[in-house]
């Protein structure tokens, strides 16, 4: 691959965005599309190339609008279609791709097909989704455990029938294997890519192939013949980015996702990394710390993966994750600019397309809420009832909450130290979290040595330089408890980059293939890497030459 064969998205560093958490326009205390359209020189400036938009369509929002009621109008909280076009066309303008997050494993209950499908056994929307009659005792059709706790499984009285969910019981299942529903939904992707959207994030997507009566949940034997499908009726021919949500997906399968021969899609969010915090028995729900080595570890062997083939989708947090600050850097007021600066170096100069969420580019950090009512997340929620049910008592449960929980990444956008963190003017939907008046967009724009300023200057290498966006990945000292260090190579161009991602100075022996003399890539000095350097806590090196 090579800059003129490449597609652009490989030159892009992408930002996600959460509406009901960005910008206020209106002082509903929701985020919605005029507040991003507000807000696009500040992604203009941050150099991003393309927008993963958390979903905007209609909703009940039981899962803050993973729920989609209409897949062709927008929640009334965030705008009008009207709204949308506009932010699409304006961000086009700024060469800025809006990309939708496509959520069609399944659908909000108040979705028209729902409704219809629940009014009889035999109208002719019933089998857009999975319904089964009850076991042999009269009880659950099988024992599949929904993602978000309880069964999978949810009776209709009405009809004598249960039907299907891997989330909660307010978004039922679309059954894929009615080429009926097939038809439906690449209908409406077309119809979005004839609106200039840029491209989809397909929510879960690995579950699509689900068979529920074989206990297969993801990464069905017929998903990958759905995603040929889909390429061939919607991306082929057509300049846009994909990615999977696949929390299947390893790295023995990836390839199947995003080689470049298979016709399905650009890359995918795997989450080896992510799990790797996670308790083998009570899942995210508990405090692990991640070790170092484990970490690197899974990142090179991404790489490794897709050195030749596929790519990567580089990413620390995103909406359903912890504040990557507080989760893999350091937090506290001494560490953590230094921390956020550091991890985005690690991260961004790897091979594969970063993506920012929210607030990352001037390292907001996790919430720590005290009670229970302070969270609004439906996962968070039910896990607490479940598991306060088990004996967990309500502090260790919140101990894990905050930590893992998804309301950490859901805190509105921290604008300023104005009231709500410039937000909104009137009642966040969710509490802002405190130490925004320490943290926030303009303080960080004020300081000379700002994490937003190496975002931008990532973002700026990225977009500029094919050693960064092809160049191959020689990771060492994998098994070094504090060090991060890796080459990347193009012809006889090199990049060295070493980061301590630790809070203690270190004294590392640099390998001979990473001992360099060149510019130093944000502050243009000459450096030499030597033979043994020290670094302070959260320090980089970054050499090209």
């Amino acid at each position: 691959m090579t800059d003129q064969t490449a597609p652009w998205w490989t030159a892009a560093t992408a930002y996600q965005i959460y509406p009901r958490s960005f910008q206020d326009s209106n002082g509903d205390g929701i985020g919605d599309i005029p507040g991003i359209i507000s807000r696009l020189d500040h992604l203009s400036d941050l150099g991003v190339g393309f927008v993963w938009l958390s979903p905007v369509f209609a909703s009940p929002m039981a899962d803050n609008g993973y729920d989609i009621s209409d897949y062709r109008d927008i929640a009334p909280e965030f705008g009008t279609l009207d709204d949308m076009d506009r932010l699409i066309a304006e961000a086009k303008g700024r060469n800025i791709g809006i990309v939708m997050d496509l959520v069609v494993s399944h659908t909000s209950d108040e979705h028209a097909w729902f409704r219809a499908a629940c009014e009889s056994r035999d109208n002719p929307m019933r089998d857009f989704y999975i319904w089964r009659d009850p076991g042999p005792d009269g009880g659950l059709p099988n024992d599949i455990q929904s993602n978000f706790g309880g069964p999978a499984w949810t009776f209709h009285e009405p009809t004598g029938q249960y039907y299907f969910h891997l989330f909660d019981p307010k978004q039922p299942d679309l059954n894929w294997e009615n080429p009926r529903v097939r038809a439906e939904v690449y209908a409406m992707m077309n119809w979005w890519f004839d609106r200039g959207v840029a491209g989809f994030r397909m929510d879960v997507i690995d579950l699509i192939g689900k068979e529920p009566d074989r206990g297969i949940t993801a990464d069905g034997p017929k998903l990958h013949d759905y995603l040929q499908e889909m390429h061939q009726q919607t991306l082929a021919h057509r300049d846009v980015v994909t990615v999977g949500e696949c929390w299947s997906a390893t790295p023995e399968n990836a390839l199947l996702y995003c080689g470049r021969d298979r016709n399905e899609l650009s890359m995918v969010f795997q989450f080896s990394h992510v799990m790797a915090g996670w308790d083998e028995t009570l899942g995210k729900w508990t405090r692990k710390p991640v070790a170092l080595p484990v970490l690197k570890h899974s990142l090179a062997r991404w790489q490794e993966v897709c050195a030749e083939d596929g790519w990567n989708s580089l990413f620390w947090g995103n909406h359903d994750l912890p504040r990557a600050v507080s989760k893999y850097g350091d937090d506290s007021p001494e560490h953590r600019a230094d921390s956020a600066r550091c991890l985005a170096t690690a991260l961004h100069l790897m091979k594969g397309t970063p993506y920012i969420y929210q607030g990352e580019e001037i390292g907001m950090t996790n919430v720590v809420f005290e009670r229970i009512d302070q969270f609004r997340d439906v996962e968070t929620l039910n896990f607490h009832r479940i598991q306060t049910a088990q004996g967990v008592s309500t502090e260790d449960f919140l101990a894990g909450a905050n930590l893992n929980g998804r309301d950490n990444a859901r805190t509105p956008m921290q604008w300023s130290d104005a009231e709500n963190a410039g937000f909104t003017t009137g009642t966040p939907w969710i509490e802002v979290n405190p130490n925004y008046r320490q943290i926030n967009v303009a303080s960080d724009r004020a300081s000379q040595d700002s994490v937003m300023a190496r975002y931008k200057a990532l973002a700026t290498l990225r977009r500029n330089d094919d050693l960064i966006r092809f160049g191959d990945f020689v990771p060492f000292d994998l098994d070094h408890p504090q060090i991060m260090a890796y080459a990347r190579r193009l012809g006889s161009q090199q990049i060295t980059v070493i980061c301590n991602l630790s809070s203690q100075s270190v004294t590392y022996d640099v390998p001979q293939d990473l001992r360099l003399s060149g510019v130093c890539a944000f502050t243009g000095r000459i450096i030499d890497v030597a033979s043994q350097e020290t670094l302070a806590p959260w320090e980089d090196i970054v050499v090209t030459g």
